[in-house]
């Protein structure tokens, strides 16, 4: 199977150009999985990992949200930010995870709890991808 071109963008930046052989991508129904010659579509992106798989390798990215879309020729995805594993801060990323957690359990009334179970859930996805190579592939949370 011939490979099919992959852009992430984000509002600053390309966060990766290249050609891929699959794809597997957080939708906001549940991941997607894409392959060369995939059916056009175009989706939203939830908070999470993305899988791609060039060859025998594997490359992780966390978005945390956007749009894809599937064209005959390419793969493009806006994401509202996307970091790969070597760009992301581990120990800012779990201070980030701690915060949500204790913003949620606080029971306040001025806590708005739909923005800390996003940033909870972005957390967890950038601490996913960054431990995946940091601790030999290790991602429980």
């Amino acid at each position: 199977m011939s490979p099919v071109r992959l852009e992430i963008v984000t509002a600053e930046k390309m966060v990766f150009s290249e050609e891929i052989d699959a794809l597997v991508a957080p939708g906001v129904e549940g991941a997607l999985g894409i392959l060369p010659n995939h059916v056009p579509l175009m989706t939203l992106l939830d908070a999470g990992e993305m899988k791609i798989r060039k060859g025998h390798e594997e490359f992780y990215i966390a978005v945390s949200g956007g749009f894809l879309e599937v064209r005959p020729d390419k793969i493009i995805v806006l994401a509202d930010s996307a970091e790969r594993d070597d760009e992301i801060d581990l120990s800012r990323a779990e201070e980030a995870r701690r915060r949500a957690v204790e913003r949620i359990g606080s029971h306040a009334t001025n806590v708005d709890i739909r923005r800390a179970e996003a940033a909870l859930h972005r957390s967890m996805a950038r601490i996913k991808v960054a431990r995946r190579t940091r601790r030999g592939g290790e991602t429980q949370l």
